[in-house]
């Protein structure tokens, strides 16, 4: 079924039909082509600004992925068709590298990508391709092939981490080798993709992306992966695995963990401490001045009007005048 989808993507071009859908157009860029039908114009030249303005792919030669097609699939069923049926029902998009194609779903569904932008799912697949164009016809291990998209697309987030730290916590993801049949279920997959990635990261990590570099000459000069692989870092791939599996361990395990929970909370807990100083104080502040705007508990004009003459500057004092203040007259029988 996947040879009979690449003949016929071969055979595509604008104007040319598949079954299902209608009439194919087409918009160029420097690099790529993206094919679309019916109303999907706009979203094809936002796809198409990205590839041309997409920064080389890390690790590889600038000039790859060059001469791609890309098809905007209108519907479930005509990516089905693009794709030869192979595609499962949580995929946001897929890539037939040896042909240098890329087929993605025009509208987004909430199983088909969910959390995945298509500016990310298109450099994904973009990695695919310009992947296999620079090896040539060099075989890919699958691992590597997936790792590397999830790196090189900005997939590999902190976010993403801290999945995998779950993950580990949990006892779900699987160290035991890399060479395992890709899964299937959206789950296990996901999980397979950060694992995939953290080989590439541990690669970088050890030697930059220079490495990368390297170990893609030899690779395509080779033609043989465990060759590059020993040539480039001097490893086998049995080295490989183990000494991966220890940095994700000490990368991503519990210990990692718990100790980076630590230093959260204490950040947390010093801007805590300071949220509440700087609040006390501006209650301190606010309080001092309306402390200041407060009226005084005997004001001037007052104590004026009701003291007697002597005292409020109008003479001697008359004993018996103004019965009514004896609150405030001192000293009187």
């Amino acid at each position: 079924m996947i040879a009979a989808a690449l003949a016929l993507l071969l055979a595509l071009g604008p104007g040319a039909q598949a079954e299902p859908g209608g009439p194919w157009r087409s918009l160029e860029g420097r690099r790529a082509v993206v094919f679309y039908q019916g109303a999907d114009s706009l979203k094809a030249a936002r796809l198409l600004r990205l590839l041309d303005d997409a920064p080389p792919l890390p690790g590889l030669p600038d000039d790859v992925p060059r001469d791609v097609r890309v098809y905007l699939a209108p519907d479930d069923a005509a990516l089905q068709a693009l794709t030869g049926g192979r595609v499962p029902d949580w995929a946001a998009g897929v890539a037939l590298p040896t042909a240098s194609t890329i087929v993605m779903p025009s509208t987004a569904s909430p199983r088909r990508g969910a959390g995945w932008s298509d500016a990310r799912t298109l450099r994904h697949e973009w990695a695919h391709v310009g992947l296999r164009q620079a090896l040539g016809a060099a075989r890919i291990p699958r691992w590597f092939d997936e790792g590397y998209a999830e790196w090189a697309s900005g997939g590999w987030t902190a976010e993403e981490g801290w999945r995998l730290r779950l993950a580990l916590a949990r006892r779900e993801a699987l160290l035991d080798s890399l060479r395992v049949d890709w899964p299937r279920g959206a789950t296990e997959a996901r999980l397979a993709y950060l694992l995939a990635a953290t080989v590439v990261e541990y690669l970088v990590a050890e030697s930059g992306v220079r490495g990368l570099e390297v170990l893609v000459d030899h690779w395509r000069s080779e033609g043989v992966f465990e060759a590059a692989l020993r040539r480039t870092y001097g490893l086998t791939t049995g080295g490989l695995e183990s000494a991966w599996r220890d940095y994700v361990r000490r990368r991503y395990g519990w210990l990692f963990t718990l100790s980076h929970s630590i230093l959260l909370w204490l950040g947390l807990a010093l801007l805590l401490l300071l949220v509440v100083h700087q609040r006390r104080r501006h209650d301190r502040l606010r309080l001092a001045r309306l402390r200041a705007q407060e009226a005084p508990e005997r004001p001037a004009y007052w104590l004026e009007r009701n003291l007697p003459p002597a005292e409020a500057g109008g003479g001697p004092a008359q004993h018996g005048a103004g019965r009514g203040d004896d609150d405030l007259r001192h000293g009187e029988p």
